[in-house]
């Protein structure tokens, strides 16, 4: 059972068992989180799209607090003297695709 699920903000395609990588989510390790907003579903075949798709996608937090790779933001004017340099790691939560229902 294959499933696309909208998790804050971004579409993911997800199957049980899966392990992903999603922009941070409120809880701890171990919680249990469940996502309403499925797009679309495909169950061997047959597939449901939009407002006739009543499925919901449960996971489990395995780590609450990954961060990404350092992206640098470097600005510079030529000959006035000017630079800034801004850096960033963006958050993530690891959670694990228990089941789509």
């Amino acid at each position: 059972m294959l499933a696309v699920v909208k998790i804050s903000g971004q579409q993911f395609k997800v199957q049980a068992g899966d392990n992903l990588y999603v922009p941070r989510i409120e809880g701890k390790t171990g919680d249990k989180v469940e996502f309403n907003e499925v797009l679309l579903v495909d169950n061997s075949g047959t597939i449901s799209i939009g407002s006739a798709v009543k499925a919901i996608v449960k996971a489990e937090i395995v780590n609450e607090l990954v961060q990404g790779d350092k992206v640098i933001a470097f600005k510079m004017k030529r000959r006035k003297g000017f630079r800034k340099k801004h850096g960033h790691r963006t958050h993530y939560t690891q959670i694990k695709i228990e089941s789509i229902a």
